[in-house]
């Protein structure tokens, strides 16, 4: 290989899922991920939006996730993320929900809706609780009983996977796309790459590293990713010295506010201890008063 190529740079990743000849790729990466949640591993699916690679040649905004439907029906969405933001769980839940729905026409019964899978490939941290690297979402109660057996959404976090000794394909998978872009065939590619599935995958990234204008592509397609990324930042930087400046304009006003009840509540200690005084005062006249009328008799 000329260059080492990263597999979550989107171009690649459709090439690797998306595309016609890959598409007993595609199967095995869904069978790997989510096959433990499907009736039976799947043997045939239809790419909804193959992988076309001049279209990111000449729009920087082209789709650039995986749709595909098996013989049953049931829908997949895999997409790839490499950075996450505060509103990315709602682009999440919006994109699966609208698979979903997009599949009744007019004057069609729900009987004929079919379950929808979104597997989403994470290289930044969006669930900072815990440490599981894969996290399963479907519509469940309380007590975690299943509304819908209708699909749900996988995220898969790669940045917290760092399993070294790979025991299943849903692992080699996500070793593969954390630690693709130090892969290279011409030095020997690990153990836990040696399968017909991985050597294929690593076929789709040698096309990417050889063929000048593949690379050419995967460069622009890098650099676009990189500008967005660096867009996102300075959002994200400029959203947070919004809220940090809003939050000392609020612990200001918040001890303004204070120290006006601190004040408050001093004068009304003094005009008690006034009042106090007032009253005493006034007590002791009536003493003398009292006094001074038992002494006239």
């Amino acid at each position: 290989m000329k260059h080492q190529i990263d597999p979550k740079i989107d171009c690649v990743f459709k090439a690797l899922l998306g595309a016609e000849h890959n598409r007993n790729l595609l199967m095995h990466f869904i069978n790997a991920i989510i096959g433990s949640d499907l009736s039976a591993p799947i043997d045939a699916v239809e790419i909804l939006n193959p992988y076309n690679d001049k279209e990111f040649l000449e729009d920087k905004m082209s789709i650039v996730d995986v749709k595909a439907r098996d013989a049953q029906g049931a829908l997949y969405q895999i997409e790839i993320q490499l950075v996450s933001y505060a509103n990315l769980p709602e682009r999440i839940v919006y994109t699966w929900a609208d698979i979903y729905s997009k599949q009744l026409q007019s004057g069609d019964d729900f009987h004929l809706l079919r379950p929808t899978y979104a597997i989403w490939l994470l290289a930044d941290n969006l669930i900072r609780e815990d440490a599981d690297y894969v996290h399963t979402f479907k519509i469940r109660d309380n007590k975690g009983r299943v509304l819908s057996q209708h699909g749900g959404i996988w995220l898969l976090e790669l940045k917290k996977f760092n399993t070294q000794q790979v025991e299943t394909e849903q692992q080699r998978w996500l070793r593969f796309f954390k630690d693709g872009d130090r892969l290279n065939d011409e030095a020997g590619l690990p153990d836990w790459m040696t399968t017909e599935e991985m050597r294929q995958a690593m076929s789709t990234l040698r096309q990417f590293s050889d063929k000048e204008r593949d690379y050419d592509a995967y460069q622009a397609r890098q650099n676009f990713l990189r500008e967005q990324r660096t867009i996102q930042h300075e959002l994200d930087e400029e959203h947070k010295a919004r809220i940090e400046a809003e939050n000392r304009e609020q612990a200001a006003v918040n001890r303004e506010q204070a120290a006006l009840a601190d004040k408050e509540a001093a004068l009304a200690d003094k005009e008690a201890a006034l009042a106090d005084k007032q009253a005493a005062l006034a007590e002791v006249e009536r003493l003398k008063a009292l006094l001074a009328k038992n002494n006239l008799h």
